[in-house]
């Protein structure tokens, strides 16, 4: 039995499982339902005979079925080889009654294999106000089926999350029905590997007290606060990194920002120089040299100065342009612009995800490293490129990066969110996932997450032979 963490995944190799809620039980704790959705390539039901729960408890196929509730447990089976080659996606969810799964103590999901009855893994969630979950996802990979850890919890409302699936739902009734998250949010697939040996860092055993974190030349010199945060941040990676069995880690780390004109508003909040230092943190933990190369991008790409740790309040300042998204259209440039800023009338305002992600992969094969690539890549959606882009990262599958897409807001994300199940690659080098909030999101939350399929990617891609 293996036990996974938030976001991982691993393969299922039975034909048929049994996936089982379960929770402590007792008084004023709200009663628990579980459901399941089948759903196409398009994260979406066919029609609502899709939707597997207590008051439609098997579905016309009879792949899914939903065997009864027990104190404590409620208890989901799923033939995976009876499911229509359309069926690309499973999706484990729940609904709380009467409360909220803050107030569900010992959440966990089981999954069983229905033949034998061994227990193949264990996932135990943790949730705050939330009132609709996906507890986990089955989902097809290649010829056979995995299983990813979700833990995602929404408190947006149960009949506009069924909505986003394509359920019908009357509005008397949903707020009774058991309703999962929409399809866009889940996070990515997470996977296992061994550790990459790197000389010049020291990190403890797994399991053996807190991992050591690599110092940074120049981060003496950050303001006191700043400087804490780092460090708090360092260690997290590096705990994040040791769940996934990585004590030693070497990596290039890249950052690529959306620059397009909807995400103004994320600019001028400091939410993008939020990201931005929460980003440093890793390339400090894991890159080598503590720096990280940087671009910007929306019509047009461009690249920014390397981060330099111990530059990152003045890097802030001058490359993370708050209120420079105003200034489209002017024929000078804007007064102030400093030396090393970009003026963001050549970056423009539309999204052109290809063109950045064609120039990063450029300066990889221009600029060899023997630590493999990792591009941190924040957007905000409004993905409409999709060929395109789905040419550039199928053409980067040989190359040694690993691309984490992390979506800002709830907003359309195409083929961003989906290529993580597209077939007819040797490995899976594209992982996803969207909040709708990350200033909201805890730090070992979002190292987790962030981190969570790099690891597995390292292991095929070695196999593979696209790393040494």
């Amino acid at each position: 039995m293996t036990t996974l963490s938030k976001g991982a995944n691993m393969p299922v190799a039975v034909s048929a499982v049994r996936a089982v809620l379960g929770w402590s039980a007792g008084p004023g704790v709200p009663d628990v339902d579980a459901s399941a959705l089948l759903l196409t390539g398009s994260g979406r039901v066919r029609s609502d005979g899709d939707f597997v729960f207590y008051n439609q408890p098997q579905h016309p196929s009879g792949a899914v079925r939903h065997l009864g509730k027990q104190p404590g447990a409620d208890s989901l089976e799923v033939d995976l080889a009876a499911l229509g080659r359309e069926i690309e996606r499973v999706a484990l969810c729940a609904s709380a009654g009467d409360g909220t799964f803050g107030q569900v103590p010992g959440l966990h999901l089981r999954l069983f294999d229905t033949a034998s009855g061994a227990e193949l893994a264990r996932f135990d969630m943790e949730a705050g106000t939330e009132t609709a979950y996906v507890s986990g996802e089955l989902y097809r990979r290649g010829d056979g089926w995995k299983f990813r850890a979700v833990g995602q919890g929404y408190a947006s409302g149960l009949a506009g999350l069924a909505r986003d699936f394509g359920i019908s739902v009357d509005e008397d009734q949903a707020a009774a029905a058991p309703v999962p998250a929409p399809a866009r949010m889940s996070p990515p697939s997470a996977r296992r590997a061994p550790g990459v040996s790197s000389p010049s860092t020291a990190r403890s055993v797994a399991g053996q007290g807190k991992p050591s974190i690599r110092f940074t030349k120049g981060e003496e010199n950050l303001p006191v606060d700043m400087r804490k945060r780092l460090s708090l941040r360092k260690e997290q990676v590096a705990v994040s990194l040791r769940k996934q069995g990585l004590t030693d880690l070497t990596a290039r780390v890249i950052l690529v920002l959306d620059a397009s004109g909807s995400m103004g508003g994320l600019y001028t909040r400091g939410t993008v120089a939020g990201v931005t230092e929460r980003m440093a943190a890793v390339a400090a933990q894991v890159d080598d040299d503590g720096e990280m190369q940087a671009w910007t991008f929306a019509s047009n790409p461009a690249r920014l100065p390397d981060l330099v740790v111990g530059d990152l309040p003045e890097w802030l300042r001058l490359h993370v342009r708050v209120g420079q998204l105003s200034l489209f259209g002017r024929k000078k440039p804007p007064k102030g612009l400093l030396p090393g800023q970009v003026d963001m009338r050549a970056v423009g305002i539309q999204n052109e995800e290809q063109k950045v992600i064609a120039e990063v992969r450029a300066f990889v094969r221009d600029h060899p490293v023997p630590d493999p690539t990792l591009v941190l890549f924040f957007s905000d959606g409004g993905v409409y490129r999709n060929d395109e882009i789905e040419r550039e990262l199928r053409a980067a599958v040989e190359e040694p990066v690993f691309w984490q897409f992390i979506g800002l807001g709830r907003s359309q994300y195409g083929v961003l969110e989906r290529f993580d199940t597209l077939p007819g690659r040797r490995v899976d080098n594209v992982g996803f996932f969207a909040v709708d909030d990350i200033e909201k999101v805890s730090d070992p939350e979002l190292y987790d997450r962030l981190l969570s399929e790099f690891p597995s990617w390292l292991r095929a891609a070695r196999q593979a032979g696209i790393l040494r």
